[in-house]
């Protein structure tokens, strides 16, 4: 009789260790927009309406995404792949059908574009897409061949700041950079180099003037 007991109970352990927690399960669920937000249900047509698979919960009424999974959108191919917590998006990452990023959600928060890290000294920055912003120049934005290329944001370790216009990994185009000193440029840069723009101080005096990348008198 002691053994019977013995081996229910390694069988009951072995159970209610292999079995997912309760209330949690996988499914597929179709988004319905109601009078009181948006609900997704375990019914719908994956052709006109946005289709989530992977981990859920029950909630009192609605079903609750909550876990790792994906969304898929049927009118322009685009898709969110991550993981949810109780219905809102923590990490999870937009795409469109093309694969382009569009943006991303950290630990619940909005990021727009593409992360990455500078390593090593201007020319010779390599961007990677890891690294440690007490370090490394840290840009969020658009990205393109692995490289900063349209619009996007820069800090350095060291608490400057460039937000604006990129090609190919360097500034180009219109932006502005505030050093860490508090002085600030504003305008147009080129290959990288400031073009034409102004430098102000930290009152906002003009210091100089930057025509064709010469710096001119104020």
């Amino acid at each position: 009789m002691g053994n019977q007991v013995k081996h229910l109970l390694i069988i009951l352990s072995i159970l209610l260790l292999s079995s997912p927690v309760i209330g949690q399960e996988t499914g597929v669920l179709y988004l319905y927009e109601t009078s009181t937000g948006i609900k997704w249900k375990s019914f719908g047509n994956g052709k006109v309406q946005p289709k989530y698979e992977g981990e859920i919960k029950n909630g009192d009424m609605w079903f609750i995404l909550h876990g790792l999974g994906v969304i898929t959108f049927p009118y322009d191919g685009k898709s969110i792949v991550g993981e949810w917590k109780e219905g809102k998006e923590w990490n999870t990452k937009h795409t469109k059908k093309d694969g382009t990023f569009i943006g991303k959600f950290e630990n619940g928060e909005w990021i727009e574009g593409e992360t990455l890290y500078g390593w090593g000294k201007y020319p010779e920055i390599v961007w990677k897409g890891f690294g440690d912003k007490e370090t490394h120049s840290k840009y969020e934005g658009d990205v393109e061949n692995g490289k900063p290329n349209g619009v996007g944001i820069l800090i350095s370790p060291m608490g400057g700041k460039y937000v604006g216009s990129w090609k190919n990994g360097v500034r180009n185009g219109k932006g502005t950079t505030t050093y860490s000193s508090g002085t600030k440029y504003e305008g147009g840069w080129k290959d990288g180099g400031m073009w034409n723009g102004t430098l102000y101080d930290t009152n906002g005096k003009i210091l100089h003037k930057i025509v064709n990348g010469e710096i001119q008198s104020p």
